[in-house]
C-alpha cells in the first residue's frame, strides 16, 4: 500500500472521535471512487479503494453524528494524505449549482461591454503603455470579437516603448487565452511550447503553443513588460504570468499569487449532501517542468499589491536606460582601455549579456562588472554604482616641484627623514615620490642629503609604510642608486592608451653622487597605507631581485585608471589607460603587494634585524647545497651545471626574497627542479633528525607476518581462470625472506595455477627496492638467467647489473601467461622500477595512468649544522635492453585509462585475447 494512501486511511477512519455519533462507510467509498476517477493525479491514488474497504470491513470506522464535523475531519484527511490544499469537503444541505457563464454564447454587445468592463487601456508617460486585464479572455471569445480586441487594446500597446501589464485583479479566465497573449510577447519563430495541461475525466493531454501568426502588430519580444501580481491573482493569469518570467519575457512585481488551478469541479458525493472539491486538470510547464498551481507565481521584485505599479514604474526607468550604460561602457573601454588587444572580445560580449533580470542601477552595475571582470581577466577594469567609494584621482601637477634652490632645499628637508641606526643601518623614510626629469637640480640634493650620509652602512631601511604615491618618474632616479652594475639596465615600461605609446625606463648611466647598489642588504617596508607609487616601486624591488619587501600587503591603489561616470545614471566605469609593465615585460594588474614578509607595519623595524642575521649564513648554505648535489646526485653533470645555477642566481639577488628557512627550502627545491628536470630533488625544514630511509626495516615474527599478509596482500580467482593480486607496499627482501614461506601458502598457491594474472599497483607508492629481482624472478625462466637493469650507485661509484635469480621458493609463474599491470598516477618508487623493468622487458601489458615519476634511490643529507635537509637522488638506472638512462618522468602504460577503470579494462582485454585464442583452435 502505498505510504499516502495509508496516512489518508489513518486520517480519515481511525480519527478519534465521540463513540456515540453515526455515518454510513457508504460516504468515504463513494468520495474515493469520486477521487479514483476525476483527481489529476491518479498516481498518488494506487491502492486507496481497497484500502478503505479493508477498513471498514475491519470494523474500526467509528461513527461521527454530526455532519459538518465529518466534512472538516474528512478535508483535513484528504489534504494530509495527498498534500494538496485544493480538496475540501462540504456539507451543503442547500447547495444550489451555479453554471459558469459562457462567454461566446453572449450576445455581442453584452460580451464587448463585459470586456471593457474587465480590461483597462492607458499611454503614460514616456511612452509606456499600461494594461489591466481582470479576465483572460478565451480563444473563442477572442476569435468572436475579432478586429474589436485588435483596433482598440493589441494595435495600440504595440505603439508603446515599455508596458506594464496588470493581473493583480485577474482572478478568473480561460486557459485557452494563454497562447494568444504569450504570442503577441514573443517572436513567430521558433514557436514554443508553453504548457502540458492533462484532464483526468476525460483521461487527454493538450499541449499548448505559440500561435504561429496573429491578426495585427506583434509586441515582439524585446520591449520590457513588467507583470504586477496580487495574492488574488488566479488561474490562467497565473499561467501567463508564469510562462512569461520563465521564458524570460517579463519582470513579476508585486506579491506571490494565489496559486489557483488550471480546473477543479465541485462533485457532489452519491445521493448525499456532501460536496468534494477536486482539481480535475494539471498544467505542468515543458520550460521548467514544474507548474504555478497551489504554490503560485513568485515576484521577481517583491512589494506589497498596492506599491506594484510605482515600483514598476522606477524599474522601467532603470531598464530604459540599459542600452545607454551598455553604449557607453563599450565606447569608453573602445577608446581607453589599455589592453588594446582585448578590446573586440570585450565588446562582442558586451553585446551577448543577458540583462533580463537586471531591476536596479546597482544591480546592472554589479552584472556587468562581473561579466567584464571574468571576460578581461583585469580587477582594475570596473563597473560600480556610486554608492561604492571610488579611488580619487590623483592630479597629475600635485607633485610638480619648484626649482628655486631655497625651495627645493626645504622641499628635500621636508619629504626624506635619514637616520642610521642601530648595527650601521641606513634608514630613510620619504612619504611621497615627486616629480623628477633628467638635469633637475633635485638630484644633486639628493646624493648630498641623502645618499652621502647613507653610502657607508651595512644596510638600507626604505620606509614605505606612510608612502600614498606621487610621481613615477621619481622611481628611475632611486632605482638607479640601488643598482648594481654602471651598465644601463631596463626597469619598466608604461603603455599610455590616450597615445598609443609605449615609453621605455631605463637606470641612469651617470648620477650625482655614491651609488649604494644591492650587494647591500636592501629592507623596504609597507603597510596598508603604501600606495600608487609606491606600490610600484615595491613590486619593482621585488621584480629586479633588488631587495626585500617587509611589512603589510599594499593598498592596491595603483592610479593609473580613469573614471567615467555614465550620464543620468550613478554608475560609473573605471579604465585602465595606462600598462605598467615590469623589467621581465609582464603587466602588473595591481591587487597590492604581497610582502617577502608579512609582518604588522609597527613590528617591521624590528623584524629587518632578524632577517638581517637570516641573509648573513645565507651563501655559506646555497654554496653547501650546491656542494652535496655535485658530492651526491647520480647524474654529475646536471649536478655541476644546477650548482653553478643556484649560486648565479644567489649573486643576481635571486634569494633576496627568502626570509626564513622555510622559505629558504621552498625556493631551493623550486630552483633545483626546474634547472635539473628532476622533480625528485627537494630540500625540506625539520627541527628534529629525519630517520634515514637506510634503517634495517623490522622483521616480523610469524604472528605479525600473518597479520601483514591479511592486511597488504588481495587474492582474487576472476572469470576465465584469471587471477588477481594487489599489493600497495614494496617490502624488503629480508622481510620477504623472513616471510617467504607464509607468503606462499598464502598468497602464491592461490593465483600460481591461473592462465593470466592482473596485478594491481594503482595504489602502491612505493618503498624498497631490494626484493625486485626476487619479484621478477617468478614471471621468468629459471634459464637462461635474465638482465632486468642496472644501477649505477653516485655515492659508490659502481655500477651493477640486476639480475633474476637462479633460485626461488616455491613454484615460478612462468615466462609463457600473460601479465597485466594496473597503474595510476599515485604509484611510485620502488614500484616503478618493477613495472618499468617488466615493460622493458615485454613481460607485461601496462593498463591505467602515467605513474608519478619516483626514484630507485635517494639520499637524505644534512645541509651544515642547520635544520635544512637536501634529498638527492644517488642512483640512475640504465635499461637492460638499450642502455640508456629510465626516464624519471613516470611511466607511460601500453593501454591508457583511467585509475578506476583500469580493471575492467584488462578484463576486457583478457576476456578479448582468450576468446581470439579460442576461435583460432
Amino acid at each position: 500500500m502505498a505510504p499516502q494512501v495509508r496516512h489518508l486511511l489513518l486520517m480519515l477512519l481511525l480519527c478519534p472521535l465521540p463513540v456515540n455519533s453515526s455515518f454510513q462507510p457508504s460516504l468515504v467509498l463513494e468520495m474515493a471512487k469520486i477521487l479514483l476517477d476525476n483527481y489529476c493525479f491518479p498516481e498518488n491514488l494506487v491502492g486507496m479503494q481497497e484500502a478503505i474497504q479493508q477498513a471498514i470491513n475491519s470494523g474500526e470506522i467509528m461513527l461521527i453524528s454530526d455532519r459538518k464535523t465529518l466534512a472538516a475531519v474528512l478535508t483535513v484527511g484528504v489534504q494530509g494524505a495527498l498534500n494538496d490544499p485544493r480538496l475540501t469537503v462540504s456539507y451543503e444541505p442547500n447547495f444550489v449549482p451555479v453554471m459558469p457563464q459562457m462567454l461566446p454564447s453572449l450576445p455581442a454587445e453584452r460580451l464587448i461591454r463585459l470586456v471593457r468592463n474587465s480590461v483597462k487601456l492607458d499611454i503614460l508617460d514616456k511612452n509606456v503603455g499600461y494594461l489591466r486585464m481582470d479576465r483572460i479572455i478565451g480563444e473563442e471569445t477572442a476569435a468572436k470579437l475579432g478586429s474589436l480586441l485588435r483596433d482598440n487594446i493589441w494595435d495600440k500597446i504595440a505603439q508603446t516603448s515599455s508596458l506594464i501589464f496588470d493581473l493583480r485583479y485577474s482572478t478568473v479566465g480561460e486557459l485557452s487565452g494563454v497562447p494568444f497573449i504569450i504570442s503577441y510577447f514573443s517572436a513567430s519563430v521558433p514557436l514554443i511550447h508553453i504548457d502540458t495541461v492533462y484532464d483526468r475525466p476525460s483521461n487527454t493531454t493538450r499541449e499548448l503553443w505559440t500561435m504561429p501568426s496573429m491578426k495585427g502588430e506583434k509586441y515582439g519580444k524585446k520591449k520590457d513588460i513588467i507583470i504586477l501580481t496580487s495574492k488574488r491573482t488566479m488561474g490562467a493569469a497565473e499561467a501567463v504570468a508564469y510562462t512569461l518570467k520563465n521564458l524570460k519575457r517579463a519582470i513579476i512585481v508585486g506579491e506571490r499569487s494565489a496559486g489557483g488551478s488550471v480546473k477543479v469541479q465541485k462533485i457532489r458525493i452519491a445521493q448525499s449532501e456532501f460536496y468534494i472539491v477536486v482539481p480535475v486538470a494539471r498544467s505542468v510547464s515543458p520550460i521548467t517542468g514544474k507548474s504555478w498551481e497551489v504554490s503560485g507565481v513568485s515576484p521577481t521584485v517583491n512589494v506589497i499589491a498596492k506599491e506594484a505599479f510605482i515600483k514598476a514604474k522606477s524599474l522601467l526607468a532603470v531598464r530604459s536606460v540599459i542600452p545607454k550604460v551598455v553604449q557607453t561602457i563599450s565606447d569608453t573601454i573602445n577608446r581607453y582601455y589599455a589592453f588594446t588587444d582585448r578590446v573586440s572580445t570585450i565588446l562582442q560580449h558586451l553585446k551577448s549579456i543577458d540583462l533580463f533580470s537586471v531591476v536596479s542601477e546597482e544591480d546592472l552595475a554589479m552584472t556587468l562588472n562581473n561579466h567584464l571582470q571574468s571576460v578581461s581577466e583585469d580587477p582594475r577594469l570596473i563597473v560600480k554604482y556610486m554608492d561604492i567609494v571610488a579611488n580619487a584621482e590623483e592630479d597629475p601637477d600635485l607633485y610638480n616641484i619648484s626649482d628655486d634652490t631655497k625651495l627645493l632645499n626645504e622641499l628635500v628637508d621636508e619629504i626624506f627623514k635619514v637616520e642610521i641606526l642601530q648595527h650601521n643601518t641606513g634608514y630613510l623614510r620619504f612619504d611621497r615620490f615627486v616629480k623628477w626629469s633628467v638635469g633637475d637640480k633635485l638630484e644633486e640634493l639628493i646624493a648630498e642629503k641623502v645618499w652621502e650620509p647613507l653610502k657607508d652602512t651595512n644596510n638600507l631601511i626604505i620606509d614605505l609604510r606612510y608612502n600614498t604615491g606621487g610621481s613615477s618618474t621619481f622611481l628611475v632616479l632611486l632605482l638607479s642608486y640601488l643598482k648594481n652594475t654602471s651598465q644601463k639596465q631596463h626597469l619598466f615600461t608604461i603603455y599610455e592608451s590616450f597615445h598609443n605609446t609605449s615609453k621605455e625606463y631605463d637606470s641612469l648611466l651617470k648620477i650625482v653622487g655614491p651609488a649604494y647598489g644591492s650587494k647591500r642588504g636592501v629592507y623596504v617596508l609597507t603597510s596598508y597605507y603604501t600606495a600608487s607609487v609606491g606600490e610600484e616601486f615595491s613590486y619593482l624591488i621585488q621584480s629586479l631581485h633588488y631587495g626585500t619587501v617587509i611589512g603589510e600587503i599594499t593598498s592596491d591603489t595603483t592610479m593609473h585608471s580613469k573614471t567615467f561616470e555614465i550620464e543620468g545614471t550613478d554608475i560609473a566605469i573605471t579604465v585602465p589607460f595606462i600598462n605598467f609593465l615590469d623589467n621581465n615585460g609582464e603587466c602588473w594588474l595591481g591587487g597590492g603587494v604581497v610582502p617577502d614578509a608579512i609582518v604588522l607595519a609597527d613590528e617591521a623595524v624590528e623584524h629587518v634585524y632578524k632577517i638581517v642575521k637570516f641573509h648573513q649564513g645565507l651563501r655559506s648554505l646555497i654554496e653547501k647545497t650546491a656542494e652535496l648535489l655535485e658530492t651526491n646526485y647520480a647524474i654529475h653533470e646536471v649536478a655541476l651545471e644546477t650548482s653553478k645555477v643556484l649560486l648565479s642566481k644567489l649573486d643576481d639577488g635571486s634569494y633576496r626574497s627568502v626570509v626564513d628557512f622555510e622559505s629558504l627550502a621552498s625556493q631551493l627545491t623550486t630552483d633545483l627542479k626546474e634547472t635539473s628536470g628532476d622533480h625528485r630533488l627537494h630540500v625540506f625544514h625539520c627541527d628534529v633528525e629525519p630517520e634515514s630511509v637506510r634503517d634495517v626495516p623490522k622483521i616480523p615474527t610469524a604472528e605479525e607476518a600473518g597479520y601483514m599478509i591479511d592486511a597488504l596482500f588481495k587474492i582474487e580467482l576472476l572469470p576465465r581462470n584469471v587471477g588477481y593480486l594487489r599489493f600497495d607496499m614494496m617490502a624488503d627482501i629480508e622481510v620477504v625472506k623472513a616471510t617467504g614461506s607464509q607468503l606462499i601458502k598464502l598468497v602464491w598457491r592461490k593465483i600460481i595455477n591461473t592462465d593470466a594474472l592482473i596485478i594491481d599497483m594503482r595504489y602502491n607508492t612505493g618503498g624498497y627496492s631490494t626484493a625486485i629481482p626476487l619479484l621478477c624472478s617468478y614471471f621468468f625462466d629459471a634459464e637462461p638467467l635474465q638482465h632486468l637493469y642496472t644501477v649505477f650507485d653516485r655515492t659508490t661509484t659502481t655500477m651493477t647489473e640486476v639480475m633474476t635469480l637462479p633460485h626461488v621458493r616455491g613454484q615460478r609463474y612462468g615466462s609463457s601467461k600473460d601479465i597485466y599491470i594496473l597503474t595510476s598516477h599515485m604509484t611510485g618508487s620502488a614500484a616503478e622500477v618493477f613495472i618499468h623493468t617488466m615493460k622493458d622487458l615485454n613481460r607485461a601489458t601496462i593498463i591505467g595512468e602515467t605513474t608519478s615519476g619516483g626514484s630507485l634511490s635517494s639520499g637524505t643529507y644534512q645541509i651544515g649544522d642547520s635544520v635544512l635537509y637536501a634529498s638527492i637522488p644517488n642512483q640512475f638506472v640504465l635499461s637492460a635492453i638499450t642502455g640508456k638512462l629510465w626516464s624519471i618522468s613516470g611511466i607511460e602504460p601500453h593501454v591508457i585509462a583511467q585509475a578506476n577503470h583500469a580493471l575492467p579494462v584488462a578484463q576486457r582485454i583478457i576476456a578479448s585475447k582468450m576468446l581470439g585464442r579460442e576461435q583460432g583452435k
